[in-house]
């Protein structure tokens, strides 16, 4: 009996929670997004060894169907934007604006102006040349600096 094998048969649960927590080290460094379903895999086929006796066979399929099931599924039913932020830096409270909407504090002259959105107050500028009045209501449309880009919403 080889060592691998040997070891298998007297810590099951051990063996398997060290390979989740080195691919999730692997996740971890590379950000990939890929690696968590095999990491999750290993988790739970350790829980089903710890209480289901399961030999070295039976564990290698459960993890291999649990990859490939968890990875297939989850890729089909989380959209890519939530495993990855589009605007980048998730603690960028400026770019995260864009889409939402709020009213002109003032009426905007020369397309500049003061927004309010999401509870603060916002130096911001038209995209299009149409005029704004007080409390009309803009959408973000960007980010220029220390602006916000907004067009009527």
């Amino acid at each position: 009996m080889s060592d691998l094998t040997t070891l298998y048969a007297a810590h099951p649960f051990w063996v398997w929670i060290a390979l989740a927590a080195a691919v999730l080290a692997v996740e971890v460094v590379t950000g990939s997004g890929w690696l968590l379903w095999p990491s999750a895999s290993a988790g739970a086929v350790a829980v089903l060894a710890a209480f289901a006796d399961l030999g070295l066979p039976q564990a290698v399929l459960a993890f291999a169907v649990l990859t490939i099931a968890s990875t297939v599924l989850a890729r089909r039913y989380l959209p890519l934007s939530v495993l990855h932020h589009p605007a980048g830096d998730i603690n960028d409270n400026v770019a995260r604006l864009v889409g939402h909407q709020g009213r002109a504090v003032s009426a905007f002259k020369g397309r500049a102006g003061r927004v309010f959105i999401d509870g603060k107050e916002w130096a911001a500028e038209l995209d299009e040349g149409e005029a704004l009045e007080a409390g009309s209501r803009v959408e973000v449309t960007g980010v220029a600096g220390a602006h916000l880009k907004v067009r009527a919403a």
